[in-house]
Order: structure tokens, then C-alpha cells, then sequence
């Protein structure tokens, strides 16, 4: 299996609010030490591409870095869509999850979910 290094900067940032969400999710799913945050895209949603975010173990094609103690899987093709992205955690009266800051995307629906580029 080809991965990079875990000591390889990552294309996205987690800010602090959403490094102690994964921590915590983490925790609460007793995760094995095999599984990581997997960060990508697919295709679909109303703009074309929607983000994906999970847990997951690496697999072919993936490289992997350590942000802030935290094993974090991307598929090397989605870096293109996702380089600069920070991914925040809110927890508001509006909305509490997961927000997707992306620089890259040209458009986002409503929901912040999907993007086109």
C-alpha cells in the first residue's frame, strides 16, 4: 500500500472547536488505533460535489498526516478540490456540525455540503 508519511503537511486544517469534536467522537466510538478521519469528496449534491467526512481505516491510494495527534486519511486525487480547506465544528442556535471552508470552490448550496469548482 503507496501512503505518505504522517509527517507530511496536511492540504487541510482543523480548527481547535473541531480537533476536540473528532477527539471526542473518537473516545466515544472506541475506535481502534487503525481507524483515522477520512476527508474527501464524491460526486452529487446540488452543487456537484459533496464533502466526506468520517472515520475509516487507509486504504490503496491514500496518503495520511497527524493533525494534532489526530490520524487523518485523504485520497491523493481529492488534495486538488480540498488544499486549504479548514474544516470548523459550531455549535450555535443556527447550526451545530461540521462547517467546510473551502477556497477552492467556485459555488456552495445552501446547506454548505456540496461545492462546485
Amino acid at each position: 500500500m503507496s501512503t505518505e508519511t504522517a509527517a507530511s503537511v496536511a492540504p487541510v486544517t482543523l480548527t481547535d472547536g473541531a480537533k476536540n469534536e473528532v477527539k471526542k467522537l473518537i473516545s466515544q466510538q472506541e475506535l481502534g488505533a487503525d481507524f483515522g478521519l477520512r476527508v474527501g469528496v464524491e460526486g452529487g449534491g446540488c452543487s456537484g460535489m459533496n464533502y466526506v467526512l468520517g472515520f475509516d481505516q487507509i486504504k490503496e491510494g491514500d496518503s495520511e498526516y497527524n493533525i494534532d495527534g489526530i490520524r487523518v486519511f485523504m485520497h491523493k486525487a481529492h488534495g486538488l478540490y480540498l488544499a486549504g480547506m479548514e474544516i470548523d465544528f459550531q455549535q450555535g442556535l443556527n447550526a451545530r456540525g461540521f462547517v467546510f471552508n473551502n477556497p477552492n470552490a467556485s459555488s456552495t448550496c445552501g446547506c454548505g455540503t456540496s461545492f462546485s469548482v
